[in-house]
């Protein structure tokens, strides 16, 4: 399994053509990169960037995902070609879909991953705190955390596993605040998250980077023929990706970890962010590339998976756990199992 490239174009007025098997990107006529079509999955373009035609043409043609952001990094739109999926298991995902038992089972497992991932990285924030605060508050979070997934096998509807996930959500962001460097919080406080729009540094950070992580799992559901529309968690809307979103539930753990070393480390710093009329705040430009380059970095590193015998790079994760979710859908196994962070 190889793990391709995410190809992330920032800079305004970016053109982006084709030669010949190579993408070249164009600033202002001048060619400022190339890059092997063989080499990349995805082209992801920020703001007001232009795609020539026969380039359209061409990614369609190999199956390369193009998808167009704001400049902020909301999703607008993704270009794709014919639907190679099994047409049998989309079948299949459209009808279990729409049966409670089953739906709610895997809409649990999602919540459940997503949960116990975040309570292994309160506890382990508890273990190396530098003061008995900040470890008993990250204690205090782990346990709420656990609670809540002893309430998960309870649920006997959609709506009352969704309270019980909102509230965990609730508990893990009311302390995610102490795992940021003493120094660092009075810049980087978190009054809980907030989004659309973020109303803090922290947020804005974790607002982008989950922008990408919810393309990069969307593409994993889309490369084993999934409909990525189609969700189990998330209620389906015109638009939304949520069976995307409901596969990134127990992956969001990554997103906090990078957004967290990115201000502990400096990398990103106060200054990188603006704030706008009405309370909106959003992350820089030049400070979007630094967060693009450590996310293609961190998808590189190996981590174990419980069901392989070997190390993966964290990139290719979401692509089998998109493997695992379409062998639950057709009867392979009997339930859903997320990805578990050791």
């Amino acid at each position: 399994m190889q793990l391709l490239n995410t190809l992330y174009v920032t800079t305004p007025d970016s053109h982006l053509c084709l030669d010949n098997n190579t993408l070249r990107v164009e600033v202002a006529r001048e060619t400022r990169l190339r890059v092997p079509l063989h080499h990349l999955n995805t082209v992801t373009c920020f703001g007001h960037v232009s795609v020539s035609v026969p380039l359209m043409h061409r990614l369609a043609d190999d199956g390369i995902g193009l998808v167009l952001l704001d400049a902020n990094g909301r999703f607008k739109a993704r270009l794709e070609g014919a639907v190679a999926g099994n047409v049998l298991l989309r079948q299949a995902q459209h009808r279990l879909a729409g049966e409670a038992v089953f739906a709610l089972g895997v809409a649990r497992n999602c919540i459940a991953g997503k949960i116990r991932n975040c309570r292994q990285i309160l506890l382990r924030g508890s273990r190396e705190a530098k003061n008995e605060e900040d470890a008993n508050a990250l204690a205090r979070g782990a346990a709420d955390l656990a609670a809540s997934l002893r309430a998960l096998p309870e649920a006997a509807d959609m709506d009352t596993l969704r309270g019980i996930e909102g509230e965990a959500a609730r508990q893990y962001f009311a302390v995610l605040n102490r795992l940021v460097r003493t120094n660092l919080r009075a810049d980087f406080r978190m009054g809980g998250r907030s989004r659309r729009p973020p109303r803090d540094r922290i947020n804005a950070l974790l607002s982008f980077i989950y922008s990408l992580l919810m393309n990069d799992c969307r593409s994993a559901l889309e490369t084993v023929g999934l409909d990525p529309q189609i969700g189990f968690l998330h209620v389906v809307r015109p638009g939304r990706a949520a069976l995307a979103l409901d596969l990134m539930e127990e992956f969001r753990i990554f997103a906090d970890r990078l957004a967290l070393s990115l201000v502990n480390r400096g990398q990103i710093t106060f200054g990188d962010f603006v704030e706008r009329d009405g309370g909106a705040v959003l992350l820089e430009g030049d400070a979007r590339k630094t967060v693009l380059v450590a996310y293609q970095e961190r998808k590189q590193e190996n981590l174990s998976h419980p069901l392989l015998a070997e190390p993966v790079p964290l990139g290719l994760l979401p692509h089998i756990q998109a493997r695992m979710l379409a062998r639950t859908l057709r009867g392979d196994v009997a339930e859903y199992l997320p990805y578990l962070l050791r």
